[in-house]
């Protein structure tokens, strides 16, 4: 793991013979397989391109040039690195600006003009990709009636380290937790936040602890507050320990079948076994911590982890150890259909990746933004599917890669 190789500063240890040295170096074991593998195809390979609408992701794409604009012209995009630089990208966001927004060739004509597809090949496992959207939630600034359980805002205490400004093999790690007598020392887990061991303020109160839950894994929600007004409680931190999925430990317990197991059947168990459920829901001791901000945009989510709104159906959460911000991306997959009665549809979609999630790791991994309505809850809660990921890179960064780059994890 790489909390054990930070805390032991190796990865590895070579041990000698009581007689010294050894001789030679002997057989070395066979290198480890690439993360991933890049192969360039051509747009006539993306199953349903010209059928599909591209202009959302125009306009993911577009908010997530005005990011790029922040960042000096040599700032690496992050990830493996295949990406690039920003200034590597200010040519195609430039033309991505004078793209009319009203004609769905048109914004298919720039994406096939700007751009090289890749296929993401992973160098082991099969693809997987899942939804989040942005519930709604009954709440009050004031602890009272039925609104007893706190969203909290982010604790003085909380210190998030980031590993990349003492090495640079650490680029895009982070360790998160308090300082207690000069030590670094993991921040309470779930458990201990609920019960008060945190210096965490509330900043709204809900009337249901399981919801509160879910808000937690989605990210962010809508608060209608008990005034009439209805707020964002966005995502603003998080407690740093690792994230376990309830919905697994179900399965171990034989208490739901793995082909059952949706946010809705989860939901369900917890209300059929209140007497459960909170210690349920305590281990997963992953804990995320809010700030309060307004709607804006309606149609739009909140923000996400590059810091622009999440387009419904237009952008998508990765693995940021993997992937970059901002890279426009097709995905080839199924997607559950609103109605509960009906079979899964195609989703083929052109996204945007601008968001991350603690359960997103892989190189091909995905969680689909379906945006804010009761629809967009039922296919995000039920969406697990198997699929395929080819990102677009402007045509600059593929003359660098050619039809075919490896690349390693750090």
């Amino acid at each position: 793991m790489l909390v054990a190789a930070v805390l032991t500063g190796c990865t590895t240890m070579r041990t000698e013979p009581p007689g010294g040295p050894a001789p030679g170096p002997g057989p070395q074991p066979p290198a480890a397989p690439p993360l991933l593998r890049l192969d360039a195809v051509p747009f006539a390979e993306l199953e349903a391109w010209t059928e599909r609408d591209p202009r959302p992701a125009l306009q993911a794409f577009s908010r997530s040039c005005a990011a790029f604009a922040t960042r000096p012209d040599d700032a690496p995009l992050g990830g493996v690195n295949y990406a690039g630089s920003a200034g590597e990208w200010r040519q195609v966001c430039g033309k991505a600006e004078l793209t009319p927004i009203d004609s769905p060739e048109a914004a298919r004509a720039f994406f096939e003009s700007e751009f090289v597809p890749y296929r993401v090949v992973p160098g082991s496992g099969a693809g997987l990709f899942t939804g989040y959207y942005e519930p709604q939630l009954r709440g009050s600034r004031t602890r009272q009636g039925p609104y007893q359980t706190p969203l909290y805002g982010v604790p003085l205490d909380l210190v998030s380290v980031d590993l990349g400004l003492f090495r640079e093999t650490l680029r895009g790690q982070r360790l998160v937790g308090k300082v207690l007598d000069g030590r670094l020392i993991p921040y309470p887990a779930r458990a201990e936040i609920e019960d008060g061991f945190s210096v965490a303020i509330p900043i709204l109160f809900v009337d249901d602890p399981i919801d509160a839950f879910f808000l937690q894994i989605q990210g962010s929600g809508r608060v209608l507050l008990d005034d009439g007004t209805v707020v964002r409680a966005a995502y603003a931190a998080q407690n740093g320990r690792p994230y376990t999925a309830i919905g697994a430990i179900l399965i171990q317990r034989g208490e739901l079948e793995r082909q059952a197991v949706s946010m809705q059947t989860i939901r369900a168990w917890l209300l059929q076994h209140p007497e459960e459920a909170k210690q349920l829901m305590n281990a997963n001791a992953s804990y995320v911590f809010f700030r309060e901000q307004p709607i804006g945009d309606a149609s739009l989510g909140a923000l996400g982890a590059q810091g622009v709104p999440l387009t419904p159906e237009a952008s998508l959460a990765v693995d940021l150890t993997v992937h970059a911000l901002g890279v426009p991306v097709w995905i080839d997959t199924v997607a559950p259909d609103p109605d509960t009665t009906k079979p899964d549809r195609t989703f083929r979609q052109l996204l945007v990746m601008q968001d991350t999630g603690g359960a997103i790791r892989g190189p091909v991994r995905g969680d689909v933004y379906w945006g804010y309505s009761a629809e967009a809850g039922s296919v995000a809660g039920r969406m697990r599917s198997e699929g395929r990921m080819i990102v677009l890179l402007p045509r600059s960064i593929a003359s660098r890669l050619g039809a075919s780059a490896e690349f390693a994890g750090r």
